[in-house]
């Protein structure tokens, strides 16, 4: 379900698989932040886990749990205020509106627990996008949330016609959602980079579940993309 990527005396950092959900469902104890928490307790280095953000059950990729109260309270503030900078990888099958730029809008529920994204602005889902073509008419987007909306780059690659592949809700009228050959929903939270009491951290993840994910082309791209906060972003 997971591994440990990075551990200090007040966070740690794991990578998450895909289809893995977050939270308990069914069975108690099932879910990822159980199991992860069961697995730190039982080093004796913390006596408690704290949730501080969360990824959806198809998404793979980096994740940070607190260790104490204060730590939690301070990513929570840095949550908060935007200063946690997220970068997550998605690959499309379906040719964008737009190939790179700015998506931004209010979201509201629809059917089927989706999200649709409007055009008013009272309080938006903000996003930044590159896409580079892949073979076999792919793209791959580097994708940069400004904000932590429900679904949020789900959405926003459905808006611009580009929904991910392999997601069941938002892509079911993609060109190859439905065969054999997806293995996963493909989003994957690639890199994290914040500043915490003073220190400095960043954190890279390529992944590693998914055919289409460790394909050369694909490869090739993320070879460019291992700092992607030195990237010219368009402006929000």
């Amino acid at each position: 379900m997971f591994k440990v990527i990075s551990q200090t005396n007040d966070f740690v950092v794991i990578a998450k698989n895909a289809d893995v959900n977050f939270h308990d469902e069914g069975t108690p104890g099932s879910g990822l932040f159980s199991k992860v928490k069961e697995y730190i307790l039982s080093e004796g280095n913390c006596q408690e886990l704290y949730p501080v953000h969360r990824l959806d059950k198809m998404t793979s990729g980096l994740l940070v749990f607190a260790k104490n109260s204060i730590s939690a309270k301070i990513f929570g503030e840095l949550f908060e205020k935007h200063q946690v900078e997220k970068y997550y990888l998605a690959i499309s099958d379906t040719k964008p509106t737009k190939k790179q730029g700015l998506i931004k809008g209010d979201m509201a529920k629809s059917r089927r627990g989706m999200f649709k994204l409007m055009r008013t602005m009272e309080n938006p889902a903000i996003t930044q996008f590159f896409s580079y073509s892949m073979e076999n008419k792919q793209r791959l987007y580097l994708l940069k949330p400004h904000s932590g909306k429900t679904h949020q780059l789900r959405v926003a690659l459905s808006s611009i016609g580009a929904p991910i592949i392999g997601d069941p809700l938002y892509a079911s009228n993609s060109n190859i959602t439905s065969k054999p050959l997806v293995d996963r929903g493909y989003l994957h939270a690639y890199a994290l980079r914040f500043e915490f009491l003073g220190e400095s951290y960043e954190f890279i993840l390529p992944p590693d579940e998914g055919a289409f994910f460790q394909s050369d082309c694909f490869t090739d791209r993320i070879e460019q993309l291992n700092k992607p906060w030195l990237l010219n972003w368009p402006k929000l």
